[in-house]
Parts: structure tokens; sequence; C-alpha cells
């Protein structure tokens, strides 16, 4: 039988939303209000202030209580590396009231509580990786259908303006450096440049010809 001290965990991902109905249901287990720890934080990892404080608090003997399995953690992974580390290591239980499977002070029809609670994580913990495979491969399809139906991903692509072709022109015939191209169509060089490569593969050689022959009559260079 338990003789340490019970503590209760509460979480909520952000901090406008309500702790109030994780704190009722931990007093009425019974949790005395001031043995009650919560965070407003992600459930992705147990980098959580409050969470490292109980951790720190606790000892051989005592509880701790949460509302359900996601308020300790989204990682199924990493929920029972901690469960193992505060039943097994720590020496103290753990109550899932929303899960009365998950309940590691007493024993349970000659196996110990602490075995059913590990069976039970295992399982949860396969049907979240099971879950997590079926939607990457959801989103996958999805992705593959929406291309099928000619839907584009990421940034929209910038319309040449009306003036390009005569710029693009202008650039090529060393009337215009790279920089001023760009400028008078009010992209960035780096635009302006994938624009040439769609329409002129072979822009940067004719351009080097065009330096060379600069260069070779005396002209200053466009760049």
């Amino acid at each position: 039988m338990n003789t340490g001290i019970t503590y209760g965990y509460a979480r909520v991902s952000a901090r406008d939303q309500n702790l109030a109905r994780q704190f009722e249901a931990l007093k009425r287990f019974p949790v005395e209000e001031r043995f009650i720890y919560s965070d407003s934080a992600s459930g992705k990892d147990f980098d959580r202030p409050s969470y490292r404080r109980l951790m720190r608090l606790m000892r051989p003997g005592d509880v701790m209580v949460v509302k359900s399995i996601d308020r300790l953690g989204r990682n199924y992974d990493e929920i029972i590396e901690q469960w193992r580390m505060i039943t097994k290591g720590m020496g103290c239980a753990i109550v899932v009231l929303d899960m009365p499977l998950l309940d590691t002070r007493n024993q349970a029809q000659g196996l110990t509580s602490a075995f059913i609670a590990d069976l039970v994580l295992q399982i949860l913990s396969y049907v979240a990786q099971i879950e997590r495979e079926n939607i990457r491969q959801r989103q996958v399809e999805g992705i593959a259908l929406a291309k099928a139906r000619g839907v584009r991903f990421g940034r929209p692509a910038i319309v040449r303006p009306n003036s390009y072709q005569e710029i693009s022109q202008q650039f090529m015939r060393g009337e215009l450096s790279r920089k001023k191209a760009a400028v008078l169509l009010d992209v960035s060089v780096t635009t302006f440049e994938k624009w040439m490569d769609a329409d002129k593969p072979g822009w940067r050689n004719l351009l080097k010809d065009l330096e060379s022959n600069m260069r070779r009559d005396g002209q200053k260079s466009i760049e």
C-alpha cells in the first residue's frame, strides 16, 4: 500500500487553454492542490519545467496521477521510457484516471498491475506507430493524387511582366546588366536568372562569349 505523497500532473499545449478540468479530476482522486504541478507546453517531449521539478521531488512510494495518458505526453516511445524510469527506476507509482488499467499501485488477478500497465503501454505504442505510418502513407497518396490533378505545391511562381521579353533581349545583347534587368522587372537577380534558365537554357554560355568579345574589343563588361 502506498505510504508516500500523491502528486498530480496536468498539461495543456497552449497558455490560452484551460487546466480547470484536469485540476478538478485530480482533486477528486484525491490529490491535494498544493501537490498538483502543471505545464503549458507541447507534449512532444518531457523538457517541461514543472514536470522536471516533479521528477526531482518524487521519492520511492510516491504516486503521480494524470487525467489521461496524452497529458503525460504525445510520443509513446518517450512515455514508455519515462514510465519505466518512474515505476522501476524511482520506485514510484503512476495512475491514469481515464484508463484504469494504467494503475501500478496494486495487484490485479494474480499479475502485478505494473506488468499489465506495461503491456497496455506497449499496445498503445504499437497502435500509435501504425497510425503515424498510416498518416504518412495517406499524405504520400494525397500528394500523388493532387499532382495528378494538376495541383502545384510550394510557393506560387512569380508571373513574368509584359516587359520581360524586351528586357531579357536587351540583357542578351549586352545592353543591361543582370542587376539592372532585375530592377526594371522588380524582381531579385535570382528570380531573373531562373526565368532566363527556363526560357534560354544556354544563355550563360552565350553571355560569356559576348563578354569575351567585348573585352577583346576593349569594351567594358556589362556586369
